[in-house]
Parts: structure tokens; C-alpha cells; sequence
């Protein structure tokens, strides 16, 4: 007697297999806007700008007195650590990817806003400070910070974006980072900050 095999568990398979994969969405879609939510980067999106990919590792405020914070802010002069009352520092930790063979430059604007519209620019320590974000290009399938550099290797895993900022703002959250790209100001994309 010859058995025919049934077919119904190699269908049902095949619809399975079919769900799972549609549900990995896809890979070429680029993303502009997102909400960071959790430590060192965790469910953080990977913002599209240009040919770049930006994600948040980390956002908070930085305390002066702390030994890791005072490091975030060395670089600066005894002048500009100064902050006008009703003020603080605001760090932003990116990762930059490239994923081209190309080299392309990372960004040059990359601002962070409240919902009342106070607009804020990065404060840049000078070459002394090993974390901060520097401009520049990024190597064909690099990215920034550099692999084995501190910034990289530290607790953030993530390049400083310094940012002196009125008190209130945390009180007009969300923080939103825009990020623009260098060669082409109409592609941007932007992230609501956790604090």
C-alpha cells in the first residue's frame, strides 16, 4: 500500500515561514524620526540622515561635581564651565554609521530643541576632550566614535554632544535632537531625547 503524505504540515509551514519574514519589515526603509527609550542605547532607533545612520546611546544632565561628568566636560576653559543661573549641562551620547563602501561626512548641525521652542547648539571642548563628537568623514563601513578610541570604549560607548541649556527646559519635554545632513540640509531626521 502506498502512503501519500499529507500536505497540510508543509502548507502550514510555508504560510508560517511566510508571516515570520513579512514581519522583519524592510531593511531599506529609511527612518527619520524616533524615540529613544532606554540605557546605552536599547530600542533606540537608527536615524537615515543622508547615507548616515545616527543612534542615541545615551541623554542626560551632567553633574560637574561627579568624577565621570567633570571628565565630559574637560577640554573647556574655567570660563566656559561657568553656567549663568538657570542653567545646565545636557549630554547626548550618538554612535555614527557608515555602511557604504564610500567614506561620506558625518553632521555638522545637530541641535536639540523643548516644546516651547528653545533652540540649543553643541558647546565643543577643544582636542583635549577624547569623547567628543568631531565632525568629519567616516570611512567606508566605519563609523564614529572609532572603534578602540575612549569615547568608544567608555561608558556611553557614544560620542559627546555637549549642550548648555536652560533648567526649564527639562520642564518642556520631550527634548528633541535634529540632526541635518552636511550636503544636503533638506534630509534630516530627529529623536526625542530621554532625561
Amino acid at each position: 500500500m502506498f502512503l501519500r503524505p499529507c500536505k497540510l504540515p508543509l502548507l502550514a509551514l510555508a504560510l508560517l515561514a511566510t508571516l515570520l519574514l513579512s514581519a522583519c519589515g524592510d531593511s531599506h526603509t529609511k527612518v527619520s524620526t524616533g524615540t529613544y527609550a532606554g540605557e546605552s542605547g536599547q530600542n533606540a532607533p537608527y536615524l537615515d540622515v543622508g547615507p548616515l545612520s545616527y543612534e542615541v546611546q545615551l541623554s542626560r544632565e551632567l553633574n560637574p561635581t561627579n568624577s565621570e561628568d567633570a571628565s565630559y566636560l574637560q577640554g573647556l576653559s574655567t570660563s566656559e564651565r561657568q553656567l549663568a543661573p538657570g542653567q545646565e549641562w545636557f549630554a547626548v551620547f550618538v554612535q555614527v554609521y557608515n555602511t557604504s563602501a564610500e567614506p561620506h561626512p558625518s553632521a555638522t548641525e545637530l541641535t536639540i530643541s523643548d516644546t516651547q521652542g528653545n533652540t540649543y547648539i553643541p558647546v565643543v571642548p577643544n582636542q583635549t576632550n577624547p569623547f567628543v563628537y568631531r565632525p568629519g568623514d567616516v570611512s567606508g563601513k566605519g563609523q564614529l566614535p572609532v572603534p578602540d578610541t575612549t569615547a568608544n570604549s567608555g561608558p556611553t560607548q557614544g560620542a559627546l554632544l555637549l549642550y548648555r541649556i536652560q533648567t526649564v527646559s527639562l520642564d518642556n519635554r520631550p527634548l528633541e535632537l535634529k540632526i541635518v545632513d552636511p550636503s544636503n540640509a533638506s534630509q534630516t531626521a530627529s529623536a526625542e531625547l530621554d532625561v
